[in-house]
């Protein structure tokens, strides 16, 4: 079955040496291209988004790394008891850095990884998008998400068996573990590696469960409500504990961070906690001043701008912005800014008027300093 996978950096799209880090950042991108949400009925990206989801799963945990690093598809296969490995000699040690995890074992410091398959361990946390409104954002709501996860399965209530029994395993009598014997450089020496037979879990099923084929695990696109805290911003997440994967061994549920996505609104913008506007005005309310409706995230609220407001002239009503997500009480500012419109398809009357109008005014003094700049300019 191995033969048939892509190697998972390759699916993932980045180096050999990437960082945790950046595992993350490209797991996260090839999940949003091809979530289910996103390919309604597109059997080719859901295929893709699965193939995503165990790559991750994988170069995500630092163990199942290093196995898959050295070992390949077998070392992270459930059937397969890689443990210490001598076939490859020295070669296959990768450096002094895996000499050294290789000697503590022989000298009875025992596998780290064979007890770590008994231990409780806490699920991994999932990824969805969160798509809201401006107003959505800035209010807060309840929104619904899918998100892949992985659960126990409902077949054999995640134990992995069809009839429910599962023995203590003959091997390993429960450890975990198997110690060998091994003759090294004329030295006889004991080695403790991960059980071949139950894979380190001490536990066999006689019956594998049909449903999730003996794992007890079963991976599912489940839909999720998410509480939407008031103020929220782009590129923000909102937990919802528990709602991950679920926990290996009784371990806790990872959780499940919703990214926020706002859709662009018609008029409003926003910096931070204060929302922003434009106004158009006419020039005769620019130049005489008058009442105007201005939108705002409560509704239109009435504005007195003064006589000989210029265009690109800005506003502010206090306390109109965007709540605080720390404390929805403390809200930012609205800002508006008006833009005088300048008249168009006048009748000769108007054109007139105007000329008149223009003829009787004086330089303003920005105008006046203009010109006499200009004029010492060219002089």
């Amino acid at each position: 079955m191995a033969e048939n996978k892509r190697d998972y950096y390759e699916v993932l799209g980045v180096e050999r040496s990437a960082s945790t880090e950046e595992i993350k950042k490209a797991y996260r991108k090839k999940a949003m291209q091809y979530h289910p949400d996103r390919n309604p009925g597109d059997k080719s990206a859901e295929e893709k988004f699965k193939e995503v989801g165990e790559a991750y799963e994988v170069l995500s945990d630092d163990d199942k790394r290093s196995r898959y690093d050295q070992f390949g598809f077998q070392g992270v296969d459930p059937n397969f008891g890689g443990g210490s490995g001598f076939g490859g000699g020295f070669g296959g040690f990768g450096g002094f850095g895996d000499l050294g995890d290789i000697f503590g074992e022989f000298f009875g410091g025992g596998s780290r990884r064979g007890a770590a398959n008994n231990a409780p361990r806490r699920g991994e946390n999932v990824g969805a998008r969160l798509d809201l409104t401006f107003e959505e954002a800035a209010f807060g709501c309840e929104k619904e998400v899918s998100a892949q996860r992985i659960e126990n399965c409902g077949s054999c209530n995640g134990s992995g068996s069809a009839d429910g029994a599962v023995e203590t395993c003959s091997m390993c009598h429960g450890a975990g573990q198997v110690r060998t014997t091994q003759n090294f450089m004329g030295m006889t020496m004991q080695s403790s590696s991960v059980c071949p037979q139950c894979n380190g879990k001490g536990k066999q099923i006689k019956t594998p469960c049909n449903t999730c084929r003996g794992k007890g695990k079963v991976r599912r696109t489940q839909k999720i409500k998410v509480k939407v805290p008031a103020g929220v911003d782009e590129g923000q997440s909102v937990r919802v504990r528990g709602e991950g994967c679920v926990g290996v061994n009784g371990g806790p549920n990872g959780d499940l961070l919703a990214e926020v996505y706002i859709r662009k609104h018609p008029i409003f913008t926003r910096s931070n906690m204060d929302v922003l506007c434009e106004v158009p005005i006419s020039f005769t309310q620019a130049a005489l001043g008058a009442e105007i409706e201005v939108p705002t995230l409560d509704g239109r609220i009435k504005y007195e701008i003064p006589e000989g407001t210029q265009t690109g002239k800005m506003f502010m009503l206090s306390g109109r912005g965007i709540p605080s997500v720390n404390n929805p009480k403390r809200r930012g500012n609205h800002l508006f800014t008006v833009v005088v419109e300048t008249p168009t398809k006048l009748t000769k009357e108007q054109k007139e008027l105007l000329r008149q109008l223009d003829e009787s005014l004086e330089d303003t003094p920005k105008r006046k300093k203009f010109f006499d700049t200009l004029k010492d300019f060219f002089d």
